[in-house]
């Protein structure tokens, strides 16, 4: 990063602390990248914890007035206020999480998965570590940018009230996140949500992620012959729960890429002109993506929409795994008793995870062959998706940070979607407030893979947009 006011441009005093102080940064997400916090494996759960106690600590050394941990019935969530002496400012909560992936397949990483290295990288310095990005590195900044927004300002409080709520199992699906905001909705009461476990669309690419993707999930199971049978003496005979299964998993598209469960797009909410015009907007190589982080021959999906539509924007099932029968080495040659799937449902805005069990029942019901019965598990709860108000004046303080960030206009900055799915829309139903996301990572960044990673100068200029938020929010006149 270098100082706008260098060359004689606006002085831009939240950027010179951030410059000034990113030894302060690296030192700490070296310090809690170093943390094996898998929310997912029970033998860590020590470690989450203690992932909990750091960042509680750093709040407390950066200067929040109230830091606590509070314990869940899994992993524990992190709270921390810092009150603005103005008497109506209005309130900002910041929303992510100090829980991590796991790091499988160990061996395919380059460098040990918590021991944070610096590498140098064709868009300037990396940090490679599980959770560089997703999410320490997005909750990090803003420890840099609280204390940037306080140095620029000259303030002894911030000019909104700052609250933040880091949680410990959203890598987990976020099970006990609900009831943990319902628990305490009078302490986290505010005025808009600022999540900050999402990114950008590349480096030199300034943008606002304006809508999450919701989940579902179902396990299918067909069962055919009450014991594997001979394939010599059986086969052609009686049907096979594989076959009927493969069958019926190649149906769950049409020739259109259309998902073909009985009413799944009833509540889907059409993208308006406006919406698409905006996407259209944001720079995308498709054979780059191909070649990079999609790492597939060539893209497909649904007709009628692009790439980046398909998977920001549009609804969609993927068959996770199936399985049945023999997999050993050599041959076993019977007609398998049973078979099996996993499928998952990505939702868009007005879809509702609860209504996917009747729709895959039905599915299933009238696809599956005479001689296979049938037997559809659908988890309750699910992830509702999420969407912001491009037109709030949240947003427009959203915008105008991120574009003195990157020194360019707020109509300048692109929206985005995230395809993946987290708590965002139980954030905005259960605490009533609008949300806009600030977050810094990329699509290169491997999250959820081997060598997850950090673009270092992103996470610089997301300290610096945060810095700039408090003040932006600051004027906004929210509804009390």
């Amino acid at each position: 990063m270098t100082s706008s006011a260098a060359d004689g441009a606006v002085p831009n005093p939240e950027r010179e602390f951030v410059t000034g102080h990113l030894d302060d940064l690296h030192a700490d997400l070296d310090a809690w990248l170093r943390i094996p916090s898998i929310s997912a494996d029970p033998a860590h759960a020590p470690d989450v914890a203690g992932s909990a106690e750091w960042l509680a600590e750093a709040l407390r050394r950066t200067g929040f007035p109230t830091v606590e941990v509070w314990p869940t019935a899994g992993a524990p969530a992190v709270f921390a206020e810092w009150p603005s002496a103005d008497a109506d400012a209005p309130v900002a909560l910041v929303y992510g999480h100090h829980d991590v992936q796991p790091v499988d397949p160990l061996e395919l990483w380059e460098h040990p998965p918590f021991e944070p290295t610096r590498v140098e990288g064709p868009d300037g310095p990396e940090l490679h570590a599980r959770g560089a990005i997703d999410d320490k590195g997005n909750v990090a900044m803003h420890l840099l940018g609280m204390r940037a927004h306080l140095a620029a300002t000259g303030r002894d409080t911030p000019a909104v009230t700052v609250k933040l709520i880091v949680e410990g199992e959203e890598e987990s699906g976020s099970p006990n996140f609900p009831d943990l905001l319902r628990e305490h909705s009078d302490r986290l009461r505010c005025d808009v949500v600022v999540v900050s476990d999402t990114g950008m669309a590349a480096p030199d690419v300034p943008s606002a992620v304006t809508a999450m993707r919701g989940l579902a999930d179902a396990e299918i199971t067909l069962r055919g012959p009450a014991v594997d049978l001979h394939s010599g003496s059986f086969g052609g005979a009686v049907p096979n729960p594989l076959h009927a299964m493969a069958e019926l998993l190649a149906g769950l598209h049409d020739a259109e890429g259309r998902v073909t469960l009985p009413g799944f797009y009833d509540t889907v909410r059409p993208l308006t002109d406006r919406e698409r015009e905006l996407m259209g907007r944001v720079p995308f190589d498709e054979q780059a993506w191909l070649a990079g982080p999609a790492a597939s021959r060539v893209a497909s999906g649904e007709a009628g929409y692009s790439t980046l539509e398909r998977i920001g924007a549009r609804p969609t099932a993927e068959v996770n795994g199936m399985w049945g029968g023999y997999t050993g080495p050599g041959h076993k040659t019977i007609i398998p008793a049973e078979a099996h799937a996993k499928v998952t449902f990505r939702l868009v805005a007005d879809q509702v995870p609860a209504d996917l069990g009747e729709q895959v029942r039905a599915w299933v019901a009238a696809n599956t062959p005479p001689g296979i019965e049938a037997d559809v598990h659908v988890p309750a709860g699910g992830v509702a998706p999420c969407a912001s108000d491009l037109d709030s004046p949240a947003m427009d303080a959203l915008l105008r940070s991120i574009a003195q960030a990157f020194d360019t206009r707020p109509d300048q900055v692109l929206f985005t979607r995230e395809g993946g799915s987290g708590p965002e829309a139980d954030l905005a139903g259960i605490l009533a407030a609008p949300l806009v996301f600030l977050g810094a990572g990329l699509p290169t960044d491997r999250i959820h893979s081997p060598n997850e990673r950090v673009l270092l100068p992103m996470l610089h200029r997301g300290a610096e947009a945060a810095a700039h938020l408090w003040r932006e929010l600051a004027g906004v006149d929210f509804p009390r």
